[in-house]
Order: structure tokens, then sequence, then C-alpha cells
């Protein structure tokens, strides 16, 4: 066997070329074969026509022609390996020349060698190694993603249940979210909190409503329609309980009484000309709602909060909260808290409730510290404190949406209920 590069050889005894890059031969004559043989025998020598005939036609007598055709065909033959090159040199013979490209194929096949040796050498047990290492790598990764956070957090909220309110003297079902077990989840832990005997509101005939709990709080929205899908806003009711103490809220005080507090002090609420036909490069979608947090002998708190996003793309754009906490007799001067950041939106269930979570990046926020605290709103001045020095991803949770109104719940001062009114403001 004769080596003509480090993937081609000349095999003498069986009269062909064998190329081992692409697992295939080239038959040669007897002639052929002795006269190639010879120039591999000594590299880049030149060897005389008298020399080549004598062993490519031993013991006979040829015409020069007959080592010309032989030298013709060899070169055909050996043409698809353009490093080897079987030139005539002038007066002198002829010599056989192997370029230094040879080698560098047969570094590359020696390489993709190596790596099928590596993969089909390995044991079983390094390859299940291996195996296991890449799949702990796509769930690192998988874990670490954006994905993975909204999912986890999904997973933590159940819309497997409704319950029965009796609200201003009528009788309603609300549809209840709900984290963690099942523990606390009787409609008394809501309708406590309103005093039986002020439970009335004067040409309330129907009500649609949701309810939720983190564990901590208990909110409640109502809107005084018969079908969810009819709220257009007017007379929406939100109460959150931050104390399992019975709040004894009489519906027929607190109703004048959040309309005396929302038009004495109001921040975040704008009233838009009615069929305003503005044009603008962006479109604002504003959600707003009036919070209120009964707590048993002590003043009404409400929150005004106002958020807002902006889309940039199909499902992420920038994202925009502000909300200012009050009491009702201004004993606590405003708590203002904003933030900012950019939200990407993902389309999921919850039982049978389909919802838009909004993942929201925080990247601003700014609390306007109030001069004074009234007792009643200390709680909610440490909470939003608490946000502001550790929040960055936050989750909000769109339950329903229809024309004019849509359901939140809201991540501030624990996991807030908030029916918004919805506006639409080209800027």
């Amino acid at each position: 066997m004769h080596k003509i590069t480090s993937y081609l050889m000349l095999d003498e005894r069986a009269k062909e070329l064998v190329d081992h890059v692409n697992g295939t031969s080239i038959g040669l004559t007897f002639s052929e074969t002795a006269v190639l043989a010879l120039l591999l025998s000594s590299s880049n020598a030149i060897f005389t026509k008298e020399e080549l005939l004598q062993v490519g036609w031993p013991e006979r007598v040829v015409a020069p022609t007959s080592l010309t055709q032989c030298i013709s065909t060899l070169r055909k033959k050996l043409e698809p390996y353009t490093e080897v090159q079987l030139k005539t040199v002038a007066r002198r013979g002829y010599q056989l020349h192997v370029s230094e490209q040879s080698h560098v194929k047969m570094l590359a096949l020696n390489d993709a060698d190596a790596i099928r040796d590596a993969i089909v050498g390995v044991s079983t047990w390094t390859k299940i190694f291996g195996i296991v290492l890449f799949c702990v790598i796509l769930g690192a990764i998988w874990y670490l993603s954006d994905r993975h956070a909204v999912v986890r957090d999904v997973a933590k909220w159940n819309a497997n249940k409704s319950i029965e309110l009796n609200f201003g003297g009528t009788a309603g079902s609300a549809k209840m979210l709900y984290m963690g077990g099942e523990e606390h989840l009787h409609p008394s832990w809501w309708q406590k909190h309103i005093a039986p005997e002020g439970n009335h509101i004067a040409n309330l005939k129907h009500f649609s409503s949701f309810v939720s709990t983190d564990g901590d709080n208990y909110s409640m929205s109502i809107c005084p329609e018969h079908d969810a899908n009819a709220c257009k806003g007017n007379g929406i009711i939100n109460i959150t309980a931050i104390n399992p103490k019975p709040a004894g809220l009489s519906m027929e005080e607190f109703i004048p009484l959040s309309q005396k507090m929302e038009q004495r002090i109001r921040y975040n609420k704008i009233v838009l000309p009615v069929g305003d036909k503005a044009f603008g490069e962006l479109l604002e979608h504003n959600y707003h709602a009036d919070i209120y947090f009964p707590v048993a002998g002590e003043l009404l708190v409400r929150a005004d909060l106002s958020m807002s996003l902006v889309y940039e793309g199909e499902n992420k754009g920038k994202f925009y909260s502000t909300s200012c906490i009050t009491d009702e007799d201004c004993l606590t001067t405003p708590i203002k808290y904003t933030l900012r950041g950019e939200f990407e939106q993902y389309q999921t269930t919850i039982h049978d409730l389909n919802v838009d979570v909004f993942h929201v990046k925080v990247q601003q926020k700014e609390l306007t510290k109030p001069d004074a605290v009234s007792p009643s709103a200390m709680h909610f001045y440490r909470e939003i404190r608490k946000h502001d020095i550790r929040d960055k991803d936050l989750f909000y949770y769109r339950i329903h949406q229809n024309q004019h109104t849509a359901v939140w719940i809201i991540p501030q001062m624990g996991q807030v209920l908030a029916w918004t009114k919805y506006t639409q403001v080209k800027l």
C-alpha cells in the first residue's frame, strides 16, 4: 500500500486508488499501477520516460505513445484530487507533486472522526451524564426566564369558587380568586365587614361582583349592573378589609362619605371631553379606581389609583402607576407613590377564567412622604414604604374587561382587587 496523501492510497496488489474520505476506489491497469508506484517511490523525483516504460511494460518493446497515453489516463483518474499533480518536465521526464493542501483536508477529516469517536465511543454512563447535564442547563434557562416567572406566579392563584354576598340589601353571586388553601374562604370572611344594620343602598336592585383574598387582604368589587359586561363604571365600589376583625362598615353611611371624599380630594381621575376625536402617535390605556380600606374604630382610608399602559408592540410597552392615599378627615397629608417600568403581557387561564398577566419590570419609583400620618393610615405608609424599597418585578392580573371597565388584581399593599374605569387617551 503506497501513501499518496494522508487520505489517498495506492493499493498496488488490488491495482486501485483508495479514497478514505469518500470511501471509494478507482481501478487502474497494470501499467498505470506500476508507473504510479515508481513515481511515488521517491518524493518529487523526476523519472525518465525510459525508466517508466521499463516498469510499466517489462520485457516488452512498446512505442513511447503508450507511456503518453498511460500518463494522460492517470491524470484523469487523479483529477478529483487537485492537490496531486502529475507534471511533465521538459526533456527530462515526469514528476509526481503532492501539495500541502492534502494535510489540511486530512486534519478536517480527523477532526470529524474524533468527534464521531468521542460521541460513539464513550460509555453509556457518560452519555447519560451528558444528557442529564444538557437537561439541567435547559431547565436552568427555563427557570430563570420571564415566562417561567409568570407561570410560577399564576400557579399561586385559584378561581374555581364563587360566593353569595348580601350587599346593600341585595343578594348576588361573586366570582372568587384566592391564594393558597381553602381554610378561610367562607363568605363570612367578606360579609362580616359590612354592618348588617346599615347594609342598605337605595335603588340597588342587582349587582355584579368579584372577590379575592391573598390570605391577609379580603377584597370585594361591586358594579351595580346585573351583567359584568354591561358595567359602564358608574357607582363602582371597591372595598378591601386588611384586618380580620369585622370592620362594621355601614353602607348607608359609606356611600355619602365616599362621594364626599372623592369630590374633596381628587388626584388621579381625569375627565375627558365627550366624543374626543383627537389623533396622536401614542394611545394610552388608562385605568382608574377608588379603593376603600375600612378598619373598626379607625378613619376610613382611600387609595386613589391610576394605571396606564402604552403599547410599543403587540404584547409589550410602558407601564405607569400612581396611587394617592388619604384618610377621611385629611389628617394624613397625601401619601403618593409612583411606579414606572416596562411590561410584557401574557394570556393565560386560571381554571375557567381568562386572564391577562402583565409582568412589570420596575425601572423608576418615587414615594412622596407625607408630613404627618394618622394612626389609621400608618399601616399603608409602612406597606408602601416596603414596596418602595424592594419591588423590582411585579405581576398585575386583569381578570375581566369590557368597553368601559376592567377588573384587576394589583400588587400594592398585598394583593388588592379593584374594578376600574377604563378610558383611552390619544397622545
